[in-house]
């Protein structure tokens, strides 16, 4: 393609992510940098071409000359995609706005199934942590309790004190139900049967265009139960609207059934994440950045929103508990202890295709027979180990025969403060160095040859003086000629 203009559309200059709207000879295109490693980001470029073959609305990507789906470049992955035309927001003030928003993540959700990242890509999940998330949040509400205390002299310390005894002890009540809930039987199903969500879906990744609602901005998905997305944008439409709306979390819930159903403890779940204060974290998380500055200018405000819809909020849950019994029963019978265990994927080649492997083997024609192999009435048994051979001690007047190692190619460069001195008449060779001292005693009989080294235990040679070096040479070559019973050569006593 041929690319004509250029235009920046957003940016996140803290993390190198960008989105161009390019002109093209082709149409109007999207040329994206995808923030994130070039590993990560080749699970959620798979899962997008997925989605595309799978029928979902999310924009198609563009091959390269060379078929590739990417081109990674400074250490990130460029894509190019199809710019989808009109797209519109839908409607925040009424009903029919949230239920097609509703509808095109349902639709979303069900495309996904199934989905394997290609090989190379680092797995994003989130499907089994919900329990460590639900254990941080519990941790962090109590960090909030630690800085009110530390900044007591603040008025809103004791608004924010209040607020920590009532949402904690929700957070405790609702992690104790759901340690009782079906989750454990759900998610042991895997990964690839429940697909992916999109962990930023909402009003502007969501729009309304050509045949229903367009999925964009596809760079963050990652398997995990799908209701997380749906129970996130009920949330934060109720406390965007200031009050639970019964009928408005029923319309939700409704169309996102419609488009992928839901059974009875798929509904449990989402019930019990509505319940967990996560909009009181959400909005009171920042404290811990600068506590003085947030409790000055912006808890009190945010305390007063969200306690205000409390009341509302468990008028409506208690009304929506019941609503479980409208929907089927899940048939979850595995244990999670039946899940194989997933290995980690490699690392990504830059510029490999996509290849996704098959989730099972191919059907064979025919089924094969089981070959059973000839019952052996006397199996051979292992061979059994030879007794060790006693090698008997030299006595005295034996001959002693040893065998100098080859000089080596590659030796060690000797420090400027070695010593060496040869005597060749007498066979002897001393070899010195700064911190080993090493005697080599050679006969000069090809047949009798000795060598004795110093040691830590045994032989040490130490150059006090010139005499007691001479000294300790003579008593070592006596040694040597006690051992081969044979008059050492070289060694002539000194005459007055």
């Amino acid at each position: 393609m041929e690319v004509y203009d250029k235009t920046l559309i957003t940016s996140k200059p803290d993390k190198g992510g960008a989105i161009w709207k390019i002109g093209t000879n082709k149409g109007n295109r999207s040329l994206k940098v995808l923030h994130r490693t070039p590993q990560r980001s080749l699970y959620s470029i798979g899962a997008q071409d997925y989605l595309v073959n799978a029928g979902a609305r999310v924009p198609a990507l563009i091959p390269t000359k060379d078929g590739n789906l990417y081109v990674e470049a400074g250490d990130k992955s460029w894509i190019v995609t199809e710019w989808v035309e009109p797209m519109v927001p839908v409607s925040k003030i009424d009903l029919e706005g949230a239920i097609a928003l509703c509808y095109g993540l349902g639709e979303f959700h069900r495309h996904s199934k199934g989905y394997v990242p290609p090989y190379g890509a680092s797995k994003s999940s989130r499907l089994f942590r919900w329990p460590k998330y639900y254990e941080k949040i519990i941790a962090k509400i109590g960090w909030f309790r630690d800085i009110a205390k530390l900044y007591s002299h603040m008025p809103s310390s004791a608004n924010l004190l209040s607020a920590v005894e009532l949402f904690e002890k929700q957070a405790r009540d609702i992690a104790s139900r759901f340690h009782d809930s079906p989750y454990s039987r759900m998610i042991a199903e895997g990964e690839p049967f429940w697909g992916l969500v999109h962990q930023d879906y909402g009003w502007s990744n969501g729009q309304m265009g050509p045949e229903g609602i367009w999925v964009i901005d596809l760079d963050g998905v990652a398997y995990d139960l799908p209701i997380r997305d749906l129970r996130k944008l009920i949330t934060s439409t109720m406390d965007d609207r200031g009050v639970w709306d019964t009928t408005w979390i029923r319309g939700m819930i409704e169309a996102y059934h419609h488009a992928n159903p839901i059974d009875q403890e798929t509904f449990e779940i989402l019930w019990l994440d509505m319940a967990f204060p996560n909009e009181f974290y959400k909005h009171v998380k920042e404290i811990v950045f600068d506590p003085q500055t947030f409790m000055q200018n912006q808890l009190d405000p945010i305390l007063a929103r969200v306690t205000a819809t409390e009341s509302s909020k468990w008028a409506a849950l208690s009304d929506l508990e019941e609503d479980k019994w409208n929907y089927k029963s899940g048939n979850y019978t595995k244990e999670l202890s039946d899940v194989p265990f997933s290995f980690p994927l490699s690392d990504a080649l830059p510029g490999d295709k996509l290849i996704v492997p098959p989730l099972i083997l191919p059907d064979p024609g025919q089924p094969t027979q089981p070959v059973t192999a000839p019952v052996i009435a006397d199996p051979p048994r292992a061979p059994q180990k030879a007794p060790a051979t006693v090698i008997p001690l030299p006595r005295a007047g034996d001959k002693i025969f040893m065998r100098i190692p080859k000089k080596r190619s590659k030796r060690k460069k000797r420090s400027s403060k070695a010593v060496s001195r040869r005597k060749t008449r007498s066979g002897l060779r001393i070899v010195g160095s700064s911190k080993k001292t090493r005697l080599r005693i050679v006969r000069s009989s090809k047949k009798t040859r000795l060598r004795i080294v110093r040691s830590s235990k045994k032989t040490r040679l130490k150059k006090t003086s010139e005499a007691s070096f001479k000294l300790r040479k003579r008593k070592l070559v006596k040694k040597a000629a006690r051992l081969t019973k044979k008059r050492p050569l070289g060694l002539r006593k000194k005459t007055a």
